[in-house]
């Protein structure tokens, strides 16, 4: 018997249904080993000597594996076919020497591309040995991520406070959405004028023309500037008569697109289905992995981390007879067609994601599919099929028309298509994330050369000039992939990483740059420029491509960053937190200082007027304050452009009045304060305040939201056991229920207003079974979520225990100081709080995790832990 790992549950049981008995198939569940979130675990003065830990879970699935192994034949590793996978393969492999399970039996490596009983055998036909150039690039790579994470991280905790950590791809993902945001706010917008003709020929048939030339002069896009050019052409065309001067009917074939690579299908995903890219993965990784098709388990799609576009020969000539079977013969090319990537650095180490099976098509499948899987399991086959098959033919007609009124002349245009065989457009075409109507798939009317035409009306209409759209998830990722940015497997990351740390947010699908995030990318960008630049990252990524082939050793090209990224490190510990002041209040100046509608110096301070403007970094990050403090209080939230005299607290110029409260005749507000924007019923110390609950910003808040705020906590009902009432409300730990002292954490904000009787109780008595701090085998009520941390490992909650609340990150549970409100937390008192629990040892007998500095009078004084990207595999 040999015993074969992968990575997933349940391939690993549908695997071994496909090679029955003398095989065990055992799953690893992704990565077993990573770089510990501790000092030295990459030791650059040690020739980048790496050291690994593996966590408990991982533990005790390596013994269960070791375990098999003792008693087998063999081992084959048969792990993802990509670099994660290949290094998921050594790490099993160096445990299992370490744990001196293999002694001389065979250790083998095998991968396939697709979860099928045919692509499973002919893997296992085919074995060969860990690909060490692969795992190199691995190695490399997360050396890189954790020196830059490790080192820069500290750095910015002591330069930029509120800043959490700063990762290599990571931050030049963050500035383009960054770098595209100041191109909207210095956009200026100008006026133009477009005329056009609706025009009627002699058969009685309308179409549009629109103006190109007048009075012999060729007009570009801009050249109408104002509304009395526009009249003027108008008038003119008005009295005009109208010629078709030539009718130019020219045919034209468009060539279907490859099938999906990663970023491809999560581009299509976003425009066609409305699926983030996060989704996006989820879903096609069940697709990959397998589903219950008519009792047999089989995997649906091939594997869906690529950046090739070429399928396998057999999945060609099954695309074709599919083709054949579905659409018709006329519908198949004569020969095959074959694609090459566009994208800079593909590897194309296997193929596009496609079907694994033709045959298979979407309404044949559909029934064993969630909603969702059959969505997405459609656009991929489509994709495949109409990449094979042939082009769509079409007729794009040309209309030249001159009009004419005394001794003024002009030229108009109008063009049309007509879709004379579909071609591939039979299966799929391509749809823009922004749809807009192209006037050339206009249909024409019959127009004839020479004829008069009919004037019907002429319109003129204004328009201006548009900023370039933020990023949309989809659309980042294809500009990441155009400049060599990141991989397949990486791009989702990413993407959650920016939006977990509240350095961009989503609005209406696109991107939004959010102050945090502004703030570190243009720290980033004034003092480690190098390293946050396009080219500079992209160049990385070459090389690291080298080392995958082969062609370059991974430890010669770690000494050459770091000599520099250290020496630029150690430069800026150096800078004094005036000097990152000044180059960020210059750096972010349409930003932190918006023009005033007078004229007046934006940099000037609205209530002392005396005072300059500048940055501040306090406990909870940035802000705006005088230079004349104490004398002087004013402050402003940092990024609050739509108010720039708007002074925190409960100045007239930061409120927006809502309405009135309809049983006090109180004034309900909206207000801006250092934490973060608030609504509040009447005035003074007495007046009733509530903040915006996660998730909700002060543009959606109306009076009707506000007073849903300020009228928690709600009666939900009296307990029918108990006969006690049980309210529903909004506190420092949260959404809750409250019933007898009992507090329970609800989802989400909505479930406070609309939550019942029977759900509460529900809800309560499921805390109750819990116990305090989670006992019975529950675990303590999460208070806030901080994220990861920083330098990797887990993620770091603030729970709710029977002695108070507490920090909890692994086995690791530091209380909270005396007086602390969880919800004030941040990640950097949580690490702190961390690093001295572990210093002291309470971290159940182990040795500390983490390197923790010498005890000082503050936490926050304390040595910040490392920062460490997680690089789970999914």
């Amino acid at each position: 018997m040999d015993v074969v790992v992968v990575e997933s549950p349940a391939k690993a049981k549908t695997i071994n249904k496909y090679l029955g008995k003398n095989y065990k198939v055992l799953a690893s569940f992704g990565h077993v080993r990573d770089l510990p979130a501790k000092d030295g675990s990459v030791r650059p003065d040690e020739d980048f000597a790496m050291s690994w830990a593996v966590d408990t879970a991982s533990s005790k699935r390596l013994a269960d594996i070791a375990k098999a192994v003792k008693d087998a034949d063999g081992l084959i590793l048969a792990t993802d076919p990509d670099r994660e996978g290949e290094a998921i393969s050594w790490h099993v492999l160096e445990v299992l020497k370490q744990k001196r399970a293999l002694k001389d039996k065979p250790v083998s490596r095998v991968v396939f591309n697709a979860i099928t009983k045919s692509s499973v055998l002919e893997a296992m036909a085919n074995p060969r040995q860990i690909d060490a150039p692969l795992v190199d690039a691995y190695l490399a790579r997360r050396a890189l991520d954790y020196l830059v994470g490790f080192t820069l991280s500290p750095v910015l905790w002591r330069k930029l406070p509120g800043a959490r950590s700063a990762g290599r791809v990571q931050s030049v993902a963050l500035r383009l959405v960054c770098d595209r945001e100041l191109e909207i706010e210095r956009f200026i917008r100008e006026e133009y004028w477009q005329v056009a003709a609706i025009l009627g020929t002699p058969r009685k048939d309308n179409f549009e023309a629109r103006l190109t030339a007048f009075d012999r002069k060729k007009l570009q896009k801009l050249d109408i500037s104002n509304k009395a050019q526009a009249d003027d052409i108008k008038a003119m065309l008005d009295g005009a008569t109208f010629k078709a001067l030539s009718v130019e009917a020219k045919p034209t074939r468009r060539n279907p697109g490859p099938p999906f690579t990663t970023s491809t299908l999560q581009q299509a995903a976003s425009s066609r289905l409305g699926f983030s890219a996060n989704r996006t993965m989820q879903v096609a990784q069940r697709l990959y992995e397998g589903m219950d098709i008519g009792g047999e388990t089989t995997g649906l799609i091939t594997y869906m981390r690529t950046d090739g576009v070429q399928m396998a020969p057999e999945a060609i000539s099954a695309a074709r007879d599919a083709i054949a079977k579905e659409f018709g013969p006329k519908y198949l090319p004569e020969k095959p067609r074959n694609y090459t990537t566009k994208a800079k650095n593909a590897q194309e180490a296997h193929e596009a994601i496609r079907p694994t099976d033709f045959m298979r098509t979407p309404a044949s499948v559909r029934q064993y599919l969630d909603a969702d899987q059959a969505r997405l399991y459609e656009i991929v086959w489509k994709r495949a099929i109409a990449s094979q098959m042939q082009p769509a033919e079409i007729e794009r007609t040309t209309v030249e028309i001159e009009a004419v009124n005394g001794a003024r002349t002009a030229e108009l245009r109008a063009v049309g298509s007509v879709v004379r065989f579909d071609g591939f457009i039979a299966a799929y075409t391509d749809q823009k994330e922004e749809d807009a109507e192209d006037e050339e798939d206009r249909r024409l009317p019959e127009i004839r050369a020479g004829e008069q035409l009919e004037r019907e009306a002429i319109n003129a209409t204004q328009h201006t000039t548009e900023p370039p759209p933020r990023y949309s998830e989809a659309s980042l990722i294809k500009k990441l992939e155009e400049l060599g940015i990141g991989r397949p497997s990486t791009y989702t990351a990413i993407l959650k990483t920016l939006e977990d740390r509240d350095y961009v947010s989503m609005d209406k699908r696109k991107l939004l740059p959010q102050a945090k995030g502004r703030l570190l990318s243009a720290f980033l960008e004034s003092f480690f420029e190098r390293y946050v630049e396009y080219d500079f990252t992209a160049s990385l990524e070459e090389k690291l491509d080298e080392i995958s082939d082969g062609k370059l050793a991974w430890k010669d090209v770690l000494r050459d960053f770091w000599k520099d990224f250290s020496g630029a490190v150690a430069d800026i510990k150096e800078l004094r937190v005036t000097d990152v002041l000044d180059a960020l209040n210059e750096e972010l100046a349409p930003l932190v200082f918006p023009a005033r509608e007078d004229g007046s110096n934006p940099r000037i301070c609205p209530k002392c007027g005396t005072g300059n403007l500048s940055l501040k970094l306090g406990k909870f990050g940035a802000f705006v304050g005088c230079s004349n403090y104490p004398e002087c209080s004013f402050t402003r939230q940092f990024g609050d452009a739509a108010n720039p005299n708007a002074e925190n607290g409960n100045g007239e110029d930061g409120t927006k009045v809502l309405g009135k409260d309809p049983y006090t005749a109180e004034e309900i507000t909206l207000r801006s304060g250092r934490f973060g924007p608030y609504v509040q019923r009447g005035d003074g110390k007495e007046a009733k305040r509530s903040s915006l609950p996660k998730g909700w910003t002060a543009d959606s808040i109306d009076h009707e939201k506000a007073l849903a705020l300020l009228s928690l906590p709600r009666d939900v009902g009296k307990h029918p056991e108990s006969g006690k009432m049980i309210s529903a409300g909004l506190g420092r730990y949260g959404p809750f229920v409250l019933h007898d002292g009992t507090y329970a954490n609800l989802d989400n904000i909505e479930d406070v207003f609309s939550i019942g009787l029977n759900r509460a109780v529900s809800v309560i008595a499921e805390k109750q079974l819990k116990g305090p701090g989670g006992r019975n085998g529950g675990t303590a009520a999460a208070l806030k979520e901080l994220g990861e941390h920083p330098a990797g490992g887990g993620k770091i909650v603030v729970r709710d225990g029977k002695y108070g609340p507490y920090v909890n990150f692994g086995k690791v549970n530091a209380t909270l100081p005396k007086g602390k409100d969880p919800q004030s937390v941040t990640i950097e008192d949580a690490v702190a709080l961390i690093a001295e629990k572990e210093a002291k040892g309470g971290n159940g007998g182990r040795k500390p995790f983490r390197k923790a500095a010498a005890p000082a009078k503050k936490p926050a004084a304390k040595k910040p832990a490392a920062k460490k990207v997680a690089n789970k595999k999914g």
